[in-house]
């Protein structure tokens, strides 16, 4: 199709922004939250690049009013945001703290009075430190507790929220927290990580049902991070590491949240290796929880990776980005946009979930005012626009695509990295907080107008 041509989307489809809780919220200490995992780890020397905090990060607790209408001057349909579990339940568990209920029950009546659909995610990471101090993911009562905090938060929203994600990219939870430590909650355990999968993906199986008994109609789905792989070679080694990595970041979560248990070669590899001396985390009647049929399955995406057993014999489950060529965002992320094409077909193809969803996708770049007061942020436009056209080609061959969310609204506390990268399409100056739309931001809004790429 030529560049010139219209790229038209079907007409049902949901155009979004999306956020996180603790990376635009602030307000750590303020309507009777409790401590997250976030607000500890940040808080201790030497985790974030920059030294920074989520404390007050884009001050969305108190701005929330002006960010909707921001968001509806830029034509944006949807808003996927997450609850922050500690504003919810201070102590993880037990007494509600109704002033945080109150909060995102405001967000919602607001969304909703300004024609945004809400799309909320339960868990985006922010644990609440008292469960971290009992144990946190790794031990099966957490996986309980969140099925309460689900169960609760549904039964206070469910009749005007009618879209949910449960988790938000377990395989970062695990592995980055669990695994590497660079994330909440700052583990290095092989035996951690492992368990910390399982009692997530439990969490999700046992919240499925209550969510639908509490939002009657709603749609119910869990969102998973991909990084499309590719060995480096034919040669039989490189072979071996893209099977092995393949299912350490992608078949892992897929096939048990799609009926076919946990891949028997990546258990005798954690078993080979030590990481694990069996499977006794799992109990009776799990496989068949953590496959609760879902509405949608929501696909984060930003690059690939291609893996060579030559260049990282002995860790060949770490992410290995590409050297190419091809362009490279300010995190380091090769620009691909097909990667984003050849995955959405794999997960309908091979798994055939009833919907898809992009979540999350977009690039950083930290272009900021010109002379003009504009954002001239072109790469970031590019981006957007070379991974749209990729999706609807993705469409044309029947992927059942129902929308685009992209990340992020604005630009805010990006995990480890602190405020060094930013994804927004608005930009955010962080002595002042103000808010200006970028030129992709501007774009976007075109597009979500035509429901098009035009030109």
């Amino acid at each position: 199709m030529s560049q010139n041509q219209p790229i038209i989307f079907p007409k049902e489809f949901l155009w979004g922004v999306a956020t996180s809780s603790y990376q635009i919220e602030g307000a750590w200490q303020e309507g009777g939250k409790g401590e997250s995992i976030w607000d500890r780890f940040t808080h201790a020397p030497g985790t974030i690049e920059d030294n920074t905090t989520g404390d007050i990060a884009c001050d969305h607790y108190h701005r929330w009013q002006a960010d909707i209408a921001l968001m509806k001057s830029l034509n944006i349909q949807s808003y996927r945001f997450s609850i922050a579990w500690p504003r919810i339940l201070p102590q993880g568990r037990g007494q509600l703290n109704q002033a945080g209920m109150d909060f995102y029950s405001r967000l919602v009546d607001g969304l909703l009075e300004a024609g945004i659909t809400p799309f909320v995610t339960l868990y985006h990471w922010d644990l609440p430190q008292a469960l971290q101090d009992k144990g946190g993911w790794p031990i099966r009562s957490t996986a309980e507790a969140f099925a309460s905090y689900a169960d609760l938060v549904t039964r206070h929203l469910g009749d005007r929220v009618k879209n949910w994600i449960t988790h938000n990219e377990p395989w970062v939870i695990a592995f980055l927290g669990h695994q590497f430590g660079e994330h909440a909650p700052g583990i290095k355990d092989w035996n951690a990580a492992l368990r910390t999968t399982h009692h997530l993906l439990l969490s999700h199986g046992w919240a499925v049902p209550l969510i639908r008994v509490n939002s009657p109609g709603a749609e119910v789905g869990i969102t998973l991070n991909f990084t499309p792989t590719e060995p480096a070679t034919t040669d039989p080694n490189d072979f071996n590491v893209y099977r092995h990595f393949d299912g350490y970041f992608h078949r892992w979560f897929l096939d048990p949240l799609y009926g076919r248990r946990y891949p028997s070669d990546m258990i005798s590899d954690y078993i080979d290796r030590g990481y694990i001396d069996d499977m006794s985390f799992t109990l009776p009647g799990d496989m068949q929880t953590i496959a609760a049929r879902t509405d949608f399955l929501g696909v984060n995406y930003y690059t690939r990776a291609i893996v060579s057993a030559a260049s990282n014999p002995d860790k060949v489950d770490e992410v290995i980005y590409p050297g190419s060529d091809n362009e490279h965002t300010e995190m380091g992320w090769e620009v691909y946009p097909e990667g984003l094409y050849n995955l959405l077909n794999r997960l309908h193809f091979e798994y055939r979930p009833p919907k898809l969803y992009v979540t999350e996708n977009g690039a950083s770049y930290s272009d900021g005012p010109n002379g003009d007061g504009r954002i001239h942020d072109m790469r970031r436009l590019s981006y957007f626009n070379s991974h749209l056209r990729a999706a609807h080609r993705a469409i044309q061959n029947g992927v059942p695509l129902a929308g685009y969310f992209a990340w992020s609204l604005m630009d805010n506390f990006e995990w480890a990295k602190g405020y060094l990268q930013r994804f927004g399409l608005v930009w955010v100056d962080y002595d002042t907080l103000e808010r200006t739309p970028k030129d992709s931001a501007l774009w976007f809004k075109d597009v979500i107008k035509e429901n098009a790429i035009v030109g």
